[in-house]
């Protein structure tokens, strides 16, 4: 059984004046206690809070809480992609070595290509902080026009994990033929290619 938090949380964001375009995330916990009501998500909302911060244009999010049941982590990330058209899914939790640890399965059977290179950089970034990073099985793969990325279960360890990994996504979803993503450059500079950027909009002039 999939859990929906009914904690206010920011589910949408971005400014209608920004030269991006709207996009849909999807924000999946994975985590038998948290979805047994056993104790409240974090992590979760440190994605949400993440997109709050760092999106400059308009999005919205579908956030869901599930167990560490590989059947059900693939049926969201399916649902996700699929039927809601998530431009990117965000799991967290469930990347470890321990048994019940299998969002990288589940991530791996709904995808048709998977993206090694994030996978390498999240656990580059683990190993500045915690020699333990190496036992992360964090991945990332697309399923159609959808990114899907295994994030950490940890508050902290999201932040600084997806501040940095966060600047190819949009120009990932880019080239998947999803919306054009604008970040704020204060939290995080999205890198693109000269060419693939988009002029800023002229400033309004007061009549």
């Amino acid at each position: 059984m999939t859990s929906s938090p009914a904690k206010m949380l920011p589910l949408s964001g971005g400014s209608s004046e920004s030269i991006g375009e709207p996009a849909r995330f999807g924000v999946l916990t994975v985590s038998d206690r948290a979805s047994a009501g056993l104790y409240e998500d974090l992590s979760g909302p440190a994605v949400l809070n993440f997109f709050a911060e760092a999106v400059e244009s308009p999005w919205e999010a579908v956030y869901r809480v599930v167990p560490d049941e590989q059947p059900e982590i693939e049926k969201s990330l399916i649902d996700m992609a699929d039927r809601e058209g998530c431009c990117l899914i965000v799991t967290t939790g469930g990347t470890g070595p321990a048994p019940r640890d299998v969002t990288p399965e589940a991530t791996e059977a709904v995808c048709s290509r998977m993206m090694p290179g994030y996978g390498e950089l999240m656990r580059a970034i683990g190993l500045r902080y915690v020699p333990t990073a190496v036992l992360s099985r964090q991945t990332a793969g697309i399923r159609g026009r959808t990114l899907i990325i295994n994030l950490p279960g940890k508050p902290k360890s999201i932040r600084e994990t997806f501040d940095e990994v966060f600047q190819s996504v949009p120009y990932c979803i880019q080239l998947l033929e999803g919306p054009y993503i604008e970040t704020v450059p204060a939290v995080v500079q999205a890198f693109r290619p000269p060419n693939d950027r988009r002029a800023a909009k002229a400033p309004k002039v007061a009549s």
